[in-house]
């Protein structure tokens, strides 16, 4: 019994203790922080001086004065209706209705345009009696003539025929006699098709028939003729044809 109570005894001292213990420790942390954020605060004030700092002003817009309208130095009418002071001038009908534009105004310059106003400055009128009236100038642009049409391109026309082209040569060289042909003694007609342009030179050129040895050197030969253009309705065309080589064995 005597051995629970000294047990208990001792157990509520260390309980006491530990709470003292913590208020302690509690205590010190809030003395410190609250030293911590004085000294933050003298720090601040000290080093203000010391930061740039921006002024910002808000400065209020300065008013635009608005641009003068030029003064109008002459009356405007959206028709010319004469006082009755001038007789010379007769008036387009007669009506018991008063009109809502004024007569033109004596001595001062009058032009016509969408509304009735007078002049804050008027001009003066020209030199001579009554009243200068005048108006804007109307400015006709006529019409531009189309542009012309560009010329359509001519289709080309097929090569005509002209058949054996051999008298219609202004040049027309020789082939040479090959050495082989000779040795073969080969003889004959080689015939060369050939298809002459518009300036009258041969473009193409192929042997149609004769004898193997001997239709190089006549395919070179035809490729050197000339002839004379070719025109028909006044236009030059390409012609076609043949060209014959006669070759005598040696």
């Amino acid at each position: 019994m005597f051995d629970n109570l000294v047990e208990s005894s001792s157990h509520k001292k260390d309980i006491e203790r530990k709470g003292s213990f913590i208020i302690v420790t509690a205590v010190i942390y809030l003395v410190l922080l609250v030293a911590f954020f004085v000294a933050g605060i003298y720090w601040y004030d000290n080093h203000l001086g010391e930061m740039e700092l921006e002024l910002t002003t808000l400065v209020a817009p300065v008013p635009v004065p608005q641009a003068k309208q030029p003064e109008q130095n002459v009356d405007i009418r959206k028709e010319l209706i004469a006082s009755v002071d001038e007789s010379r001038v007769p008036p387009k009908e007669i009506s018991a209705k008063a009109s809502d534009i004024p007569p033109v105004r004596r001595g001062v310059t009058t032009m016509i345009g969408n509304e009735s106003s007078n002049a804050a400055a008027p001009m003066p009128a020209g030199p001579g009696a009554g009243t200068v009236v005048s108006g804007p100038t109307k400015v006709q642009i006529a019409d531009e003539p189309p542009p012309p049409e560009a010329p359509k391109p001519t289709p080309p026309r097929a090569p005509i025929s002209g058949g054996v082209l051999n008298g219609k040569a202004i040049s027309l060289p020789k082939p040479p006699y090959p050495q082989i042909a000779r040795a073969a003694h080969a003889s004959g007609t080689v015939v060369v098709q050939v298809l002459i342009d518009e300036n009258g030179s041969v473009v193409s050129a192929h042997a149609v028939s004769g004898h193997p040895l001997l239709q190089a050197v006549a395919v070179q030969a035809a490729r050197q003729a000339r002839f004379s253009p070719t025109k028909l309705s006044g236009q030059p065309v390409k012609v076609t044809g043949v060209i014959q080589y006669n070759f005598v064995a040696q």
